[in-house]
């Protein structure tokens, strides 16, 4: 929805600039007050029995020694709950297991004691009576018809035969005619490609502080990416009215996707209405990666056809992602972003969900896309080198394009990705030599981005300070950006502004941050507020000055006489006319609410260099840099920061992480010294480039960046490295052992 009429193009005075950002003193002095800095009088801790079982039977829970220890204030179990609503029944069944233990680690019961030792001896104390029944943790594996089932009778009719029932759901999208295509090629690759489950990597474990009084009115306060989102969800699993319930969100140390459900927040609720007093949880990093959403991991069957001139005939993807113990993989956006960088006249995606004995998959940053362009960028990659074309060129000659017909099924507007591929053609990076055992890569991302409900609220002070008040954590320098845009449209200074986070009670609904919605979504909605707040003040100074409103127009921060015909009046800037705001009408204000559309999809194309050790297959990132299409870069600073974000955990994920199951179905490597996310020095300094296609859909042309940016790095890497290795490798994580397999295996060969 764009908000603006004019096609002149706007000169920007505070967007585009790199202001210091608002949260920084508070951060780096520890004044900043994160989930787990909450507390409150009479607060008792929290502590979680989990299963030791991948998938169990739960025959008996016997609670009584625990409750009966001195210290212990309340003992929760599923039980406790009751019944609850269709729409979050999965999401309790997480938070507490009910008739079965579906992953290690699944949550059977919780305590609330007046210490944290008080706590663990409790939980030691608790019986469970397990039935153990077999287990799956393997996509493909799960999808047998003999293999264990974890949910009998859920299976949707999407379905065909032939297929166990945790495949619980198909999609399917394209258009055209793939044999067609396929017999049009010169050369067809079909390959099977896979990517181990990641974990989000978030530094700051999930935590919360509940309190519940005994007339039914609550408190929440916790990290989280979306505070109405656990309001609604919470209330629904409590029985509670939703207006019962404010949740206030913490400062979040890093999300990704991975904090935009819940819990423990449930759990920490129940505690605290049957204790009478508040209860604080905090997970261990243990909990946090045997329990908490991981991304999927996938299992994907290219099919890609290519004329000698490097034209794309056909392109063919099945697509099988694991989502945990429960449905809803994001295997439908894998389906959809796969060949979106495409114009193809043929092209078929096939996605099916299946649930395994893991722990639910969360979203983690542009979820299921990155797995998708893995597998699509790798044969696109291959194909190209087989004809002895330049990869570049060819991504050119097929890019996606304004009017092109997505192979998910919209017609694109304006879009960004030739923009990036020739940014990328033209850097000194493609064309810098490479040494031995040395590979260049590059790839291409996509990500749809999100609108969704917003509401917005911009208060002018009487001293001409004015506050924004948001409804969405900050997790990528959004109040930085509601600054800046409300400055910006207000014609005042940046430090004039400053930028909050409300709780749920104080504004209406807002949508989780995520899918790169919030500098869209509530910037939109900040300048609309902004602008409402403008026309008011117009109408003070028309009353001011007795003359029509019309004639009054907003200009650098001042109202002024739009014309000579409106009189000669001096210029009244906004800290005059909030100064004698009470003697004109009273306080000044903007509000916006809106369900915003028109977000703006978003490319991005990566290229790396790689050297790789052929003694030991250890790789390493020499050169790595990221082209991306902002729409408008509002803060740059923060801009740059999410394509290096992304860029980094890609490298995490095609080199190192993966969750690793036992033949027992237990995690082995649940902390961050077997989980080995990448640390400075295995990291080069990652150049960046913004690119600048405005956003039809928004004022100023913004469109979101924190998603796409890990979108292409799984296979920029993975065709660096296979370049360097001389041997095309298929699987994720790429780790020394697996590469140097890799290469004996093409010696061996």
């Amino acid at each position: 929805m764009a908000l603006d009429s004019s096609d002149k193009p706007r000169t920007f005075k505070v967007v585009g600039t790199r202001p210091l950002r608002p949260d920084g003193i508070d951060k780096v002095t520890g004044r900043a007050r994160f989930g787990a800095d909450i507390v409150a009088p009479g607060m008792l801790v929290g502590r979680v029995l989990r299963s030791p079982h991948a998938h169990a039977r739960i025959v008996k829970v016997d609670t009584s020694k625990a409750r009966a220890l001195s210290g212990v204030k309340a003992v929760v179990t599923r039980a406790d709950f009751g019944a609850v609503p269709d729409g979050v029944a999965d999401v309790i069944d997480n938070c507490m297991a009910g008739d079965k233990a579906l992953y290690d680690g699944h949550a059977v019961a919780a305590v609330a004691a007046s210490s944290a030792a008080v706590a663990r001896k409790a939980l030691r104390l608790i019986e469970v009576e397990y039935e153990v029944l077999a287990h799956v943790t393997d996509v493909d594996a799960a999808m047998k018809p003999d293999a264990p089932v974890l949910h009998a009778g859920r299976q949707d009719e999407t379905v065909p035969e032939g297929y166990s029932q945790n495949v619980m759901s198909r999609v399917e999208f394209g258009h055209g005619d793939i044999d067609k295509g396929l017999a049009e090629a010169d050369r067809v690759v079909e390959r099977t490609y896979r990517t181990g489950a990641t974990h989000q990597g978030y530094i700051e474990p999930h935590a919360c502080l509940a309190t519940m009084g005994p007339d039914g009115q609550a408190d929440l306060w916790c990290c989280t990416q979306g505070h109405y989102m656990v309001r609604n969800t919470c209330a629904a699993i409590l029985g509670m009215e939703q207006g019962q319930l404010r949740v206030t969100a913490s400062e979040i140390g890093g999300g990704f996707g991975g904090k935009t459900t819940v819990f423990l927040e449930p759990v920490a609720l129940m505690l605290s209405k049957l204790a009478g007093r508040p209860v604080k949880m905090v997970m261990s990093r243990s909990e946090v990666l045997r329990a908490t959403g991981p991304t999927s991991s996938s299992s994907i069957d290219i099919k890609i056809g290519m004329t000698k001139d490097g034209r794309i005939t056909a392109g063919f993807a099945q697509l099988r992602y694991q989502g945990g113990a429960y449905p809803g993989s994001p295997v439908d956006m894998g389906s959809m972003s796969a060949f979106a960088p495409y114009d193809l006249e043929n092209v078929k995606t096939v996605g099916f969900d299946v649930v395994t004995n893991r722990p639910k998959a969360a979203a983690y940053r542009a979820p299921g896309a990155p797995m998708a362009a893995f597998a699509v960028e790798s044969a696109v990659d291959e194909l190209a080198k087989g004809f002895g074309l330049d990869p570049l060129e060819v991504r050119l000659k097929n890019a996606a394009r304004e009017g092109t017909v997505a192979s998910y099924g919209p017609t694109f507007p304006a879009i960004g990705l030739e923009a990036t591929l020739e940014a990328a053609k033209a850097h000194p990076h493609w064309t810098a030599p490479l040494g031995e055992n040395q590979g260049r890569g590059v790839a291409c991302g996509f990500w749809f981005n999100f609108g969704g409900d917003t509401c917005v609220t911009l208060n002018v002070t009487p001293d001409g300070t004015v506050t924004v008040s948001e409804g969405n954590p900050d997790i990528g320098g959004s109040r930085a950006s509601m600054t800046m845009m409300a400055a910006e449209e207000l014609g005042i200074p940046y430090t004039q502004v400053r930028t909050i986070i409300a709780d749920t009670g104080s504004l209406g609904q807002n949508e989780v941050t995520d899918g790169s919605r919030v500098t869209f979504a509530v910037g939109l909605a900040t300048i609309e507020a902004a602008r409402n707040a403008k026309r008011e003040m117009c109408k003070r100074a028309a009353m001011i000055w007795g003359i029509d409103e019309e004639a009054v127009e907003w200009v650098d921060g001042a109202a002024r006489p739009a014309g000579p015909n409106a009189g000669k009046h001096d210029p009244m800037t906004l800290k005059e006319i909030a100064a004698i705001a009470s003697n004109t009408g009273g306080p000044i204000a903007g509000h916006y609410e809106v369900n915003a559309e028109g977000a703006g999809v978003s490319f991005g194309t990566h290229m790396v260099d790689v050297e790789v050790d052929p003694d030991t297959g250890a790789p390493k990132i020499l050169r790595y840099t990221v082209f991306q299409d902002a729409g408008k870069a509002v803060h740059p600073a923060y801009v740059e920061g999410q394509f290096q974000g992304g860029a980094v955990q890609g490298i995490g994920w095609a080199l190192n992480e993966e969750y690793i199951y036992g033949e027992d179905g237990i995690l082995q490597n649940a902390g961050f010294l077997d989980y080995r996310i990448p640390v400075a020095s295995d990291l080069p300094m990652i150049d960046t480039m913004i690119l600048e296609i405005a956003n039809p859909g928004h004022p100023y042309g913004v469109r979101g960046v924190g998603e796409t940016p890990i979108v292409p790095p799984l296979a920029a890497i993975a065709n660096a490295v296979s370049a360097a290795a001389g041997v095309r490798l298929t699987d994720l994580p790429m780790s020394p052992p697996r590469i140097l397999a890799a290469i004996q295996g093409k010696k061996g060969g």
